[in-house]
């Protein structure tokens, strides 16, 4: 049994490097950071295995190292990865709170309405409204939030 672990101990080294290389394949595809911080972590605990440290003690600094790194390195590196970054909504996010007419009738279970950005959409009126259980045609409404395909809205005017 010690044979083994001496074994394990002499080749730690091969270890340290294929989660290097996992840890920054991985990060390729996410581009998170957290990867690459757990990467620099197991760089240091090759160079605890390379300085003769056990085991136990090369694994115990490169958890504390990636710890480390993702605490401190981690968030000024999102900052200024973002920091170029258009604020302006796009997609669904862009259509919530943009303002409309009804087509055709919308109640709790079906409507249809004409988005100011020319959109049309399948539209419910939004439960959290206000006691409002249907809207008439030419009504003016406002998204609150997209399900789906699906838009609900309330009334402008409540």
């Amino acid at each position: 049994m010690e044979a083994i672990l001496q074994g394990v101990e002499q080749w730690a080294w091969i270890g340290w490097l294929v989660l290097i290389a996992l840890f920054l394949v991985i990060e390729m595809l996410t581009l998170d950071f957290t990867f690459l911080m757990l990467a620099l972590g197991s760089t240091i605990g090759l160079v605890a295995d390379l300085t003769g440290l056990p085991l136990w003690a090369q694994v115990i600094i490169a958890a504390i190292a990636a710890v480390a790194f993702i605490l401190v390195l981690r968030p000024p590196l999102l900052k200024r990865l973002h920091r170029g970054e258009d604020p302006t909504k796009s997609n669904v996010d862009a259509l919530i709170g943009l303002n409309g007419v009804v087509l055709l009738e919308v109640t709790t279970l079906t409507g249809q309405v004409k988005l100011s950005n020319g959109d049309t959409w399948t539209a419910r009126v939004d439960s959290a409204a206000p006691v409002v259980t249907s809207l008439a045609p030419g009504a003016p409404v406002s998204v609150t939030r997209i399900e789906g395909a699906t838009a609900y809205v309330r009334s402008v005017h409540d």
